[in-house]
Formats: C-alpha cells, structure tokens, sequence
C-alpha cells in the first residue's frame, strides 16, 4: 500500500514498513517539510493576477513546496503566513474550502481580497495585517492591524459584525468596518481641527432611549438628547405657552419667537409674571412713549387685594355677569 495524506494539510501518512531504508525523501519533504510552512513559513506573492492557494498532498518530492509566486498561477496552500506585495490592482487570493488559518500581511498599495472559491471573502486593506479563517462557507478576519496616521500599526479586536474592542489609547485615522458600534472603556480625546458627525435621523427614527443618547432631530433640525425621561433639546430652550401655572415665575427674554432659543435672559425679580391669570409685577413700569393703554371694557371679574388700588382711563363699562371687587382700604379710581 503506497504512503498516503492528511485530509487537511496534505502530511504524508507512510504505511508501517513500506520506507524500510527509504525513509529519508517521504518524512522530510512530505511531513517535516509541510509542518515547518503550516507553523511558520511566509508565502510570498508579487505582481497582478488571481491566486489559488491548492492543497498538495506530501510526497518524495522537494519541488511543489514553492514560498514565491509572481503574477497568477497555483501554489501550496500549507502555509501560515500569505505576504502580498508589488501590485497595481486588487488582488484576489482563493484559499482551499477546509478548516484553515491564514496571517494575511498585505504589503502592497491595493486591496487584497481573501476567500474561498465561489464566494465574497474579505477585503484585507492595503497596509493591513489580518488573521483569516475558513468558517465552514467562506474566510473570514478575526484579528488585524492597519496602519494609523503615525505610520504604526495598533492592534484592534474585531469579529465580522464590526470593531468590538481595542488596546488602550488606540489612535485611529482609518474607517472603521462593521455595523454594530465602537464602545469606549474609558475617556475619548478628539484633537483634530475639523468636525465630529453624529448619528442624525427623523424624529420617528429615535433609537430606543438610553440617558446620555446624543443624536441630530433632522425633523426638527436640532440637536436632542435623552435625559433618562424624554427626548429634549441640546444648546437651546424650546418655547412653550404656558397659561396653567399659577405661582410667579421669572419671565425670560430670548432671541427667538419659535423654534428654540439658543439665548435666554431672566428678568430676576424685578419683573414677575403669573401665567394663571396673566398679572404682570414690574418695580416700576415706564412708558416709553408716554401713554398707557387699556380696555373699555372689563370683561373678567377682578379683585383689588388689601394694599392695592387700580387706576383705569374712562369710560370702562363692566361687562354682564361680571364685577370689580375692592377691598376695605382699598381704592379703584377711574379716570
């Protein structure tokens, strides 16, 4: 019975007494050899065309263990290591359709595509360093490096839903992959001159709230965030009719007439305002331009309290099922 092979790396499986003597050619180059690359040899690719990573099955031979490919073509898949340098386009490298891991180190200007035959695989960018695996369907990255602004390479954590984790004090100028967030364990610096872009969207869009949310209402064209009870405005008051609250509260000045305003003024206690009833406390009231106004016509009840006396310009004429009450001490003179 002649020597055969390991299903996934092609080791030779000699059969017992058949290398009695003869031993020599079959253990070294067909097992010796091939665990040497599948633990620690590089692969090295250069030059433009589609690659295929072929399983060969361990024999006598020497010649089919090649660490150098240039341009398109075959070659062992046994190794750990695939480095691709020197091209001018994509490259697309199809590794064989069984368990099997793979450090990508793409040393070229160009995307490097890395998949089984018949599928998408993953994009391994240019200045990249990504362990690839075969998942049972197609490769995919479990771990990389890509090079920052500084020209370092540092390493991140990610799976293929996206960056999940990352070493301390991570600088990053690339884009970052995936869909499901980036979460920082501890406090974020953003030094550059430019802007940061947050998540936006229309009111019926809003994420389902977490206090601290911060996002860009496009419906409303504000910025809101969720303060653990509602959604309010951020770098603004917005404005509201108030005509319930019956204590006096300081009236406020802003900037606006609708919307929100991104000022407010607080008039402190020298001007008071009661939004039940609609009275109006000043220290003291100037016409600036001389004439104080009022209605002919008393069209709510009114109680002058005990300290107090009111002054109306005639005629006044109180309307049906209405009055004016003035308490002992009190005077109401009507001009």
């Amino acid at each position: 019975m002649a020597t055969g092979a390991t299903g996934q790396l092609g080791l030779a499986l000699p059969v017992q007494g058949e290398l009695s003597g003869t031993w020599g050619d079959t253990v070294n180059n067909g097992i010796t050899q091939y665990t040497n690359i599948a633990i620690a040899a590089t692969l090295t690719l250069t030059g433009d065309g589609a690659v295929t990573l072929a399983n060969t099955t361990g024999d006598a031979s020497a010649s089919n263990i090649t660490s150098t490919l240039a341009g398109a073509g075959t070659v062992t898949a046994q190794f750990a290591i695939v480095r691709v340098s020197g091209t001018t386009t994509t490259k697309v490298v199809t590794g064989p359709s069984y368990s099997k891991t793979y450090l990508v180190d793409n040393a070229s200007s160009f995307v490097v595509t890395f998949k089984a035959s018949g599928q998408a695989g993953v994009s391994v960018a240019a200045g990249e360093k990504v362990t690839v695996y075969y998942n049972g369907t197609d490769y995919v990255k479990i771990a990389g490096t890509i090079a920052n602004a500084a020209g370092s390479n540092t390493q991140v954590q990610f799976n293929n839903s996206g960056l999940f984790g990352a070493s301390a004090n991570l600088t990053w100028s690339g884009t970052v992959l995936g869909t499901t967030g980036f979460t920082a364990s501890s406090d974020s610096t953003f030094t550059s001159t430019g802007a940061l872009s947050i998540s936006k969207g229309t009111t019926g869009q809003r994420p389902t709230p977490a206090s601290g949310m911060l996002r860009f209402n496009t419906t409303t064209v504000e910025f809101e965030g969720y303060n653990g009870t509602a959604w309010a405005s951020v770098g603004g008051a917005a404005l509201s009719n108030d005509t319930s609250t019956a204590t006096n509260v300081f009236p406020l000045f802003a900037n606006a007439t609708s919307g929100t305003a991104s000022t407010l003024f607080t008039s402190n206690a020298k001007l008071l305002y009661k939004p039940s009833t609609g009275e109006l406390s000043a220290s003291v009231v100037n016409a600036s331009n001389g004439i104080y106004v009022n209605s002919q016509s008393i069209a709510v009840s009114y109680t002058i309290a005990a300290g107090y006396s009111g002054m109306s310009s005639g005629p006044v004429t109180i309307a049906s099922g209405q009055s004016v009450t003035v308490a002992s001490g009190s005077r109401w003179v009507v001009l």
